[in-house]
């Protein structure tokens, strides 16, 4: 979900030069590659976080920024979580898990308070170590 947000464009500028972005719009994925077209080692692809196209382990680091918040705007109450937004974050962070490859990192940057996400984020399943 990286949006229009620089933040790809910052990690370049860093030395960070081989970074994947993907977001679900089209028009925004088109409009990212037009404006940063200059960068050869940014890539875009139109993709669903809910079902990443990448291969199993094809990444040291995945990172994500406010877009799993998105999967919590309509949640009334953070304590009690509904069904239907614990299971899309459970099948977001089974595919996050799926492309990192072992000893990778996954970076959230939330909104949310640590105490709402941890319960996500520290499913057996993912094996993680939280930080």
């Amino acid at each position: 979900g990286c949006g229009n947000s620089a933040l790809s464009h910052d990690l370049y500028k860093l030395g960070y030069t081989n970074v994947t972005s993907i977001d679900f719009s089209p028009a925004c994925i088109a409009a990212m590659r037009a404006r940063y077209a200059h960068c050869p080692g940014l890539r875009w692809a139109v993709m669903d976080i809910r079902a990443l196209t990448f291969p199993d382990a094809s990444f040291d680091v995945v990172l994500e920024k406010g877009t799993l918040d998105v999967l919590m705007v309509e949640e009334t109450d953070p304590w009690h979580v509904s069904p239907q937004a614990a299971a899309a974050m459970r099948r977001v962070l089974a595919e996050v898990s799926r492309v990192l490859r072992p000893g990778g990192c996954f970076i959230s940057i939330t909104f949310a308070q640590p105490y709402f996400r941890k319960p996500h984020y520290a499913q057996e399943a993912f094996g993680w170590s939280l930080r």
